[in-house]
């Protein structure tokens, strides 16, 4: 089943707000793989932050089943391309798009002209699929004169780069209450995702409105990294994606704009491993988490809290658990141990079994390769709605990855 494109804001459309990881799921944004997967070769994978090369029709198929399963829950699924194309629609945001894709230090001013001059004048969809998908120099169009650019460059060689990251929606952005977090991506080959998730929240008419709860430009900090635990506490992983800079340039965002009262910054290994706190740990009900038991007794946090206007306090370090457990008011957190021994556990780490999606408490999507995990899961009261991940998981990463929640309904008392 191939999820619904959306081309216009609902009728009854969900009010953008997510004050928690476990609240019902309203709507959220997913990216179906497309033609930008087709782009990765054993040459450039490694470059682009896939593992292996994935069988692409496989990857939509997999895609458009986590988007029926979370539909038939009650989610409504807005897909990134038919948003970014609604917002092309609007000159600005059009003029906007071309000037991101066209890189002038790499094609130089006079091939870098010739191309601004084309996709100014493509339509919408056209130029949406070329700043995902990206576009060879062999496709570049027709140019009178000689270019030493040109004829240096093979014909397979990338004029404006693919982004096959796309696919995992969840680093870009992040939404904190009623307001979005635009990321500072660390990895060149995800920086221009965020120019495009800017398109979409300044001129989707879904996003009118919407406010901002922390500025792309600032220092490093991916959604992944992003957990708000509770109303008003958030847990931001520290890590290979986002430094000490990013976690404090949020927090104080976030305290500034009243949406946040505790903010955890937690330090997590810097290796591919586990690249985002989500990675290892996610929430799976109101007072539970799925976690690599590797790191459970080890992983620390240093809390930070609003010291007046504009300051801000930092405490620490001291055990993660024990502190998320009294910031969010709560006598301690369930743990959920990933996997059933050492072994099994960094297998199912690896294959994203912490990283699963919550669709309400106590319900979560998971890939259901992770055999061991997903028992434990069980075990705890947790439902678990097992997704095929096979060619999903070349690019590292699991539901809660490819997944922008947009809205979450409150949890109840």
């Amino acid at each position: 089943m191939t999820a619904q494109r959306v081309e216009e804001v609902p009728a009854v459309a969900a009010t953008p707000r997510v004050d928690s990881e476990v609240g019902p799921l309203n709507a959220v944004l997913l990216h179906r793989p497309g033609a930008e997967l087709k782009r990765l070769t054993p040459r450039n994978n490694d470059q682009l932050l896939f593992d292996s090369i994935p069988w692409v029709d496989r990857a939509q198929e997999e895609h458009d089943a986590f988007a029926a399963v979370l539909g038939s829950r009650g989610a409504e699924v807005l897909l990134l391309r038919d948003t970014l194309i609604t917002a092309l629609a609007d000159a600005r945001a059009h003029a906007a798009a071309v000037d991101t894709a066209v890189d002038r230090r790499r094609l130089g001013n006079e091939l870098a002209d010739s191309l601004l001059s084309h996709l100014s004048t493509v339509d919408p969809e056209t130029l949406a699929d070329v700043v995902m998908a990206g576009m060879t120099f062999e496709e570049l169009p027709a140019a009178e004169g000689a270019s030493l650019v040109r004829k240096m460059h093979h014909p397979h060689d990338f004029a404006v780069d693919p982004l096959p990251n796309l696919l995992f929606t969840r680093d870009s952005s992040a939404w904190i209450a009623d307001r979005v977090a635009i990321a500072s991506l660390a990895m060149p080959a995800r920086r221009r995702e965020t120019a495009l998730l800017d398109l979409i929240y300044a001129y989707h008419p879904r996003f009118a409105g919407a406010g901002r709860a922390y500025g792309a430009h600032s220092a490093p900090v991916e959604g992944g990294d992003v957990l708000l635990l509770a109303p008003g506490v958030i847990a931001i992983g520290v890590g290979e994606r986002t430094t000490p800079a990013g976690a404090e340039s949020l927090a104080r965002s976030a305290f500034s704009d009243g949406i946040a009262h505790t903010v955890l910054a937690v330090p997590i290994a810097q290796d591919r491993a586990t690249m985002h706190l989500d990675t290892v740990c996610t929430m799976v009900d109101r007072d539970a988490v799925v976690m690599y038991p590797k790191v459970r007794d080890t992983l620390q946090a240093y809390p930070l809290r609003p010291d007046g206007p504009d300051g801000v306090l930092v405490d620490g370090p001291v055990p993660f658990l024990q502190a998320a457990a009294e910031a969010m008011g709560i006598e301690r957190l369930r743990v959920i141990d990933t996997g059933l021994d050492p072994v099994t556990a960094e297998r199912e780490q690896w294959d994203d079994g912490n990283n699963t999606l919550a669709v309400a408490p106590g319900v979560v999507v998971a890939y259901e390769r992770n055999l061991e995990t997903n028992a434990r899961l069980e075990d705890a009261g947790i439902e678990v709605l097992r997704i095929g991940g096979s060619e999903l998981g070349t690019g590292r990463g699991g539901p809660r990855c490819m997944s922008c929640p947009i809205s979450r309904a409150p949890l109840s008392e």
